[in-house]
Parts: C-alpha cells; sequence; structure tokens
C-alpha cells in the first residue's frame, strides 16, 4: 500500500494524540488532509493552524461535499477503535465503500521504510520513547517519531528526518496494546516496560492480554534487540532473545546509585557494553529513571558515546501532561500528570512525595473509564490513599456507558483517608481559593487538562497578590 497515491486522507478521531501525528506526518507531506473530532481541544487548533481542515458535528452532508472533488481510489478514511461504530459519518464511509484502515494499520505501513523502534507497555511508553528520540536527535540520526504525548523539546508529538529516509533512517513509536494494535509494527528494536492489567474491556482477562504482548514480543527483527524491563520477562514467559533493564536489579541495563539532588535525579548505568556514570535526568521520579535506563539501553546498542547519552538525559524536558510542572516556586508547586491506572497514580504521587517530604500533597483525580474504575477499584483506593488530600472528581466516560453503582463516591468509600471529597469540575476553583495548596497535583487522562491552565492562571495570580 503506498500511502502518497493518496491525495485526500480523511481521519475520524482527529484530535486523538496518536491520529494527529498521523496527520501532521501526511500534512507535512503536502497531502490534503481533515478531520473530525467530538470536541475541540489545543491540539485541534493547532492542527487547524497548521491548515488542516476540522470539524466538530457528525456532518454526513459536509463530508460528503468534501469528498466529492476526490475519485474514491484518492481517499483513505483513517479511524480509531474509539470511534462508535454507530457514528453518521462512520456509517456513510463505510456504506459507500470507501478505503478505511486503522490508525495502527497506517503507522505499521509507514513504519516498513524505517528501522523501526517500537515501545510498547502498560506505563512509561511515551515517556521512554520521547527519550530514545532524544537522544537519537541529540546524536545526529536521521530520525522520525511519532510519540504519543506533546514533547517538550520539540513541542509537537510528530518528530521528522529528512525527506528522504535511507536503509539507516529510524523511526521512533509507540507501540499501543489497545486493541492489539502494536501486532501491526515488525520493529527492529523492540521496547516493553511493563505489563500490568489494563484495557480488560478489550481483553478480557489479563492472560489474553499478556499473549499480545508475547506476540508483539516475537515480532522483533531477529537481528534487531528486544530490551524488557526484568521481571516482565518472566511474566510472559519469553523464550526470545532478549536484555533486561532495571533498578537496583541484576539486569543487562542496571541503574544503580540513584541518588536525589535538589530536585534532581542521579544515577549510573551497568552494562557489559560500557559503565555511564553521574547521569542527571531532566525530569524527576524514580519510574522516569527507569524508563531513561531503557532509554539508555537503546542508545548504547546503538553505539552512541556515552558523553551524547548524558547530555541528552540532562537536557531532555519531558513530555506534557508527564509529571509536568506547571508552577514551581519555594512556596507552590503544581504538577500536572497523565496518571490514569494505580500504578501510574502510584509512581507520580511517590515521586512527589519523594521530592517534597514535608510538604503537604493534595491530589485532583479524575477517573477515566468505567471499565477501568471498576475493574481496578482497590488498586485505585490504595494509590489515592498516599495523597494527604483527595479531590476526586466525576469518572470521564470517553467512549463507554454508564455502569449501575461505578461511581467516584463508591471510589471514595474504599479509601481509608479521611481528608478526601468529591468535587464537580466546576467547583475546583473556588475549592483552591478557599483552602491553601503547597503541592498540587492534577491526575487523568479525560478532560481535566481543559482545568490545568485555569488553575496554573489562579495560582499564579494568588502568588502576584500575596507578594
Amino acid at each position: 500500500m503506498n500511502l502518497f497515491n493518496y491525495k485526500l486522507i480523511y481521519f475520524l478521531g482527529i484530535g486523538g494524540i496518536g491520529m494527529s501525528a498521523l496527520a501532521r506526518y501526511f500534512n507535512h507531506y503536502g497531502i490534503k488532509v481533515a478531520g473530525y473530532d467530538k470536541t475541540p481541544t489545543v491540539l485541534t487548533s493547532e492542527l487547524q493552524n497548521e491548515g488542516i481542515d476540522i470539524h466538530f458535528d457528525e456532518n454526513v452532508e459536509y463530508l460528503n461535499y468534501l469528498l466529492a472533488e476526490y475519485g474514491k481510489e484518492e481517499i483513505l478514511i483513517v479511524y480509531t477503535p474509539a470511534v462508535p461504530k454507530e457514528h453518521a459519518e462512520f456509517v456513510f464511509v463505510q456504506k459507500e465503500n470507501y478505503t478505511l484502515k486503522k490508525r495502527a494499520e497506517v503507522l505499521g505501513e509507514i513504519t516498513k521504510q524505517f528501522k523501526t523502534i517500537a515501545v510498547a507497555g502498560t506505563h512509561g511508553k511515551t515517556t521512554t520513547s520521547s527519550l530514545v528520540a532524544h537522544i537519537l536527535k541529540t546524536a545526529g540520526f536521521d530520525c522520525y517519531a511519532f510519540l504519543g504525548g506533546i514533547t517538550k523539546n520539540y513541542n509537537t508529538n510528530l518528530l521528522l528526518g529528512n525527506k528522504q529516509p535511507t536503509e539507516n533512517t529510524f523511526v521512533v513509536v509507540e507501540a499501543d496494546e489497545y486493541d492489539r494494535s502494536f501486532l501491526t509494527l515488525y520493529p527492529y528494536m523492540g521496547v516493553i516496560t511493563s505489563v500490568d492489567a489494563d484495557h480488560l474491556d478489550i481483553y478480557g482477562d489479563v492472560s489474553y492480554m499478556h499473549d499480545s504482548y508475547t506476540m508483539f514480543a516475537n515480532q522483533v527483527n531477529a537481528k534487531g534487540h528486544l530490551i524488557v524491563k526484568k521481571n516482565v520477562d518472566n511474566t510472559l514467559s519469553l523464550e526470545v532473545k532478549r536484555q533486561t533493564y532495571a533498578v537496583n536489579l541484576e539486569a543487562d541495563f542496571c541503574a544503580k546509585n540513584v541518588e536525589i539532588r535538589d530536585g534532581d535525579f542521579y544515577f549510573d548505568v551497568a552494562s557489559s557494553l560500557s559503565y555511564l556514570s553521574n547521569a542527571v535526568l531532566g525530569i524527576p521520579g524514580l519510574h522516569n529513571v527507569e524508563n531513561a535506563t531503557a532509554a539508555v539501553a537503546v542508545a548504547q546498542l546503538l553505539n552512541i558515546d556515552n558523553a551524547v547519552i548524558k547530555k541528552a538525559l540532562q537536557s531532555f524536558g519531558g513530555v506534557k501532561r508527564r509529571f509536568d510542572y506547571r508552577v514551581k516556586t519555594k512556596n507552590v508547586i503544581y504538577i500536572d500528570d497523565y496518571a490514569h491506572h494505580p500504578e501510574e497514580l502510584k509512581a507520580a504521587i511517590g515521586a512527589a512525595k519523594a521530592l517534597y517530604p514535608a510538604k503537604k500533597i493534595t491530589g485532583i483525580f479524575q477517573p477515566h473509564l468505567f471499565t477501568r474504575t471498576r475493574d481496578f477499584a482497590d488498586g485505585f483506593a490504595e494509590s489515592l490513599d498516599m495523597l494527604d488530600e483527595c479531590l476526586l472528581l466525576d469518572i470521564y466516560p470517553a467512549r463507554e456507558l454508564p455502569i449501575e453503582g461505578i461511581t467516584s463516591a463508591m471510589l471514595l468509600s474504599k479509601m481509608k483517608s479521611t481528608n478526601k471529597k468529591v468535587l464537580q469540575k466546576n467547583e475546583v476553583l473556588n475549592y483552591l481559593k478557599e483552602h491553601n495548596t503547597e503541592v498540587l497535583l492534577t491526575l487523568g487522562a479525560g478532560d481535566i487538562d481543559m482545568l490545568v491552565e485555569p488553575i496554573e492562571g489562579f495560582l499564579k495570580k494568588k502568588m502576584e497578590v500575596s507578594s
């Protein structure tokens, strides 16, 4: 399939982080790109500013008008599994026999022209893949990247290489486990960061999910490298050749001597290839030291010099909504994080507690999906109990209908903490005006991101008034 033969590529769900990177890719190469999304966001505004036509209502009449300019063979419709089957535009393009491809299929086709580095895992893949791409760019590699977040160093989720790829051109991609999307990839190098249970609404049970990760591992090129977090390889019962990484555990790439100095994380990485000493990471958190160790493994296996690796680690600015400092002063700290799984919450809250052990940690959490809240309610309660104060928003439904009895109030009842409360989104700012915070976290993968700028603006204005 030669994707560049198409003259119009239309995206159903163009505002998704993975879809938007594909849209930017084709737009860069001069193909007409347009799309639908449910609601306007900062990201859809950026796409519109880049010349991409986007609308926000299910408008078959407009879509038909748009498509009529081209022959059917010149049009590709790209969609995600998150688009409801009864969506009016989706029904229309199916009925009219347009060429439809899932996002993952299109990404798989794109990667065939590159040496692919694919990062899979329930958690950590966005930061790890962004860090791998940053190291490769710092080392001067010809490198593309399709990322699951907006990397701060480049302020985009798409990194571009030379227009004419060669056999030595790399592409870094997130290997998404949702709906087994990552099985469209056959990478030169594969990384697996974690396989904690998730997306059980799709997989049914964790063993089926693990089987899918094993299939992904088996698709890594035999002449390349499979890099797996220590003990994840045992969980998956992998039989293929792989190398492991870990923090303070015996592994092929082992991070050790981890220290926090003035809010920065310092560490060494020992491997049979070389010893990287006294590296400093540009983002905080022990979980990010772990992510960085995976990225170091990729870099050393590509023969990148340790001095270049250390430079890239220190200059890495992180990814928006991944332990993202929005306010950082002596008295007020505000961090935004995408955490939406119990293990991710544990990592984000744990990092905040390690950095600010003497300060009160307040978290505002918006659960994401009714099924995930139901399946991991006890785990969520345990992680949220790490907070000194917990403010819960209503569950963000995304593609789901409500499930009886599954509410934020139910989650609240499972927590042992006594300093907890359910708030509506429109009550958050008033609550913050009436209560002082020392370290504030916003947590979740839904539309809680719409609160980030208002909270940041309020806290900064409050500091100006008090000074």
